[in-house]
């Protein structure tokens, strides 16, 4: 079990490396894609299947309005891909700062803390990511309020950068 995890961590962070370097808005959302599924595969393996369905789902959902808007708005007949150099560069910068960071701060990041949600519950019916679920709306209620209303006030910034050519942020001067 614990490879299998050694195995998504590793593709989450390539991932991640992946859509940092970033040379195209299509191959950004492809990475965007596959380390939601990876994430969402490390959080399986912890025992979270509930949350990690939740996620997957608004996680694809909100990675399909981005495609659909960065495939709009950076239309190129021909996308640079990974394999150019710049980008790896960056892939090789990224994965060198992984490594640095891991040099200084992965003492004490050891297997034994890869407990599942479930390890301390005992004969309880409940899972813990299904308790978790009932403590992020009881106690967590006025995050999810405020996230609301920061994903709005982002939908009508959007709406107005993207206008129209004579009025908006984003016109031809």
């Amino acid at each position: 079990m614990s490879y299998m995890m050694y195995v998504l961590l590793f593709g989450l962070v390539l991932g991640l490396v992946a859509v940092a370097s970033n040379p195209s808005p299509y191959f950004a959302a492809l990475g965007l894609v596959v380390v939601s599924g990876v994430g969402c595969g490390v959080l399986v393996s912890s025992g979270g299947c509930f949350l990690s369905l939740i996620l997957f789902l608004i996680y694809l959902g909100g990675m399909l309005v981005v495609f659909a808007y960065s495939a709009a708005m950076a239309a190129e007949p021909y996308p640079e891909g990974w394999g150019s150099w710049p980008a790896l560069r960056l892939m090789v910068g990224y994965v060198l700062g992984v490594g640095v960071a891991w040099v200084f701060l992965g003492e004490g990041w050891y297997e034994e803390d890869w407990g599942g949600f479930d390890g301390l519950v005992g004969v309880s019916v409940l899972r813990g990511d299904m308790v978790g679920v009932s403590v992020m709306y009881s106690s967590g209620g006025w995050l999810l309020v405020v996230g609301g209303w920061v994903l709005l006030l982002t939908l009508f910034v959007v709406l107005e950068l993207t206008r129209g050519l004579a009025r908006g942020a984003l016109r031809a001067v």
